[in-house]
């Protein structure tokens, strides 16, 4: 399998994975090692291809991204902060100790417990619209977000079921979890690719550019979905998915069938 088609797998893998709440870093990890996409440069790819999810959400929410919302603008800032500094200080001690499937298989069925016994009917809500929420509330869905640092977490898991216990509405979560992914990914993009700018070439513009459109184009298609999803539906059948499949990835490394050694 040539780099091209790797890096088209790895941007729909990415589009599919980042909005729902079953990982898209835990994901990418899993896909790369099976796809023979990894070590560092790789691990640098996965990361800048959040951008072109990243640009499905302000495609889809324009109208609001573009219209002057001071009170939108000040939560983004101050939910982004903690996941910010955590990210810095603790990254590369992440990054070696975590991203490799068997942790990433162990967050996944951890990550689905707690979905399992947050997301149990209907809750009631303190606030019913992102329009409603405060500096506070922000800053209590930032720190959520700063469990997602740890891979097979998800990012907009960590968000999502934090904000629902902290008293936002699902419809409300959801939609500031999309929200919080625009300064999130693109920062997170920019430092990495920055960070190793050394280990590319001109030549891996082909690269970035196939995974990032694949990556929005199956993007915009969760988010679409997923909006309306939430309006009727919990995230449970989210979580038993998470523990099947981390199940799997366990079972298969403790019996050899797959070689998860990359």
């Amino acid at each position: 399998m040539n780099d091209l088609l790797r890096a088209l797998i790895l941007g729909v893998v990415e589009g599919l994975t980042e909005f729902l709440p079953i990982s898209s870093t835990g994901h990418l990890i899993l896909a790369g090692d099976l796809l023979d996409a990894t070590g560092e440069r790789w691990d640098v790819f996965n990361i800048v291809i959040q951008t072109g999810a990243m640009l499905a959400v302000v495609w889809e929410y324009r109208a609001r991204f573009f219209r002057v919302d001071l009170r939108l603008y000040r939560n983004l800032i101050v939910a982004f902060i903690p996941a910010a500094v955590a990210g810095l200080a603790f990254s590369h001690a992440i990054k070696q100790y975590l991203f490799h499937p068997v942790p990433v298989a162990l967050a996944f069925i951890v990550g689905g417990i707690v979905i399992l016994l947050v997301d149990r009917g209907e809750r009631a809500s303190r606030v019913q619209s992102t329009a409603q929420m405060t500096w506070l509330d922000a800053l209590k869905v930032g720190v959520a977000q700063c469990f997602a640092l740890i891979p097979g977490t998800s990012r907009s898991g960590a968000t999502i079921i934090g904000g629902m216990l902290f008293g936002l509405s699902r419809k409300a979560a959801t939609e500031f979890s999309f929200f919080l992914a625009v300064p999130t990914l693109m920062a997170a993009g920019a430092y990495d690719f920055w960070k190793h700018r050394a280990l590319f070439s001109a030549g891996d513009a082909e690269l970035f550019a196939a995974g990032s459109v694949t990556a929005f184009v199956s993007a915009f298609v969760v988010v679409r979905w997923l909006i309306r999803y939430v309006a009727t539906h919990d995230f449970r059948p989210f979580a038993w998915y998470r523990i099947a499949f981390g199940a799997l990835v366990l079972l298969t490394a403790a019996y050899g069938w797959v070689d998860w050694s990359g």
